[in-house]
């Protein structure tokens, strides 16, 4: 498979962030290696790092919440059979960092998990069930734990919200 991806850094505080370009690079194409499932043989994604401002306004204009959230993904539909263009991934500087200090993550571990979780969206990943959440969960701990990662989901008490449970476990 071909990947093309390309990264916008739409906000300035992101070039604080050490090697943004190669993390992404690695973490879009090892969420989609371990996917499971098959895509064109040729792909694009768009990844898009952007400050809390610009990530509240699509999200009130595309999910109906005027709020800041850590990433947003948007998928494109339909399948092309040559080049898919599998959409856009976004993630919001301020929201991103708070949360990691937040959970006790290092900055770039939790922006690998951002991406993960945007890229399984694009491919058509949800959380909507406990079953789809599991599913999804599964798959994000597997992949940033190859990756070194670590478990996005170690300690639900500890690293995320109340909102946010824990479904599965990794074997």
């Amino acid at each position: 498979m071909s990947l093309e991806i390309d990264i916008v850094v739409a906000a300035l505080e992101w070039n604080s962030v050490e090697d943004l370009d190669g993390l992404t690079n690695r973490c879009v194409a090892a969420s989609l290696e371990n996917c499971l499932l098959t895509l064109a043989p040729e792909c694009e994604i768009s990844v898009t790092y952007c400050d809390d401002a610009a990530i509240t306004q699509l999200n009130a204009q595309w999910r109906g919440k005027n709020a800041p959230t850590n990433v947003l993904s948007f998928p494109t539909p339909g399948l092309l059979e040559e080049k898919q263009l599998l959409g856009d991934i976004i993630i919001a500087y301020q929201t991103v960092t708070r949360e990691a200090k937040e959970f006790g993550r290092p900055l770039s571990n939790y922006i690998g998990h951002m991406l993960i979780h945007g890229v399984l969206h694009l491919v058509g990943y949800d959380h909507e069930t406990d079953a789809e959440a599991e599913t999804m969960e599964n798959l994000e701990r597997i992949i940033a734990l190859k990756m070194g990662l670590g478990d996005p989901y170690e300690s639900e008490d500890e690293m995320y919200p109340s909102s946010i449970k824990i479904r599965a476990k990794l074997n």
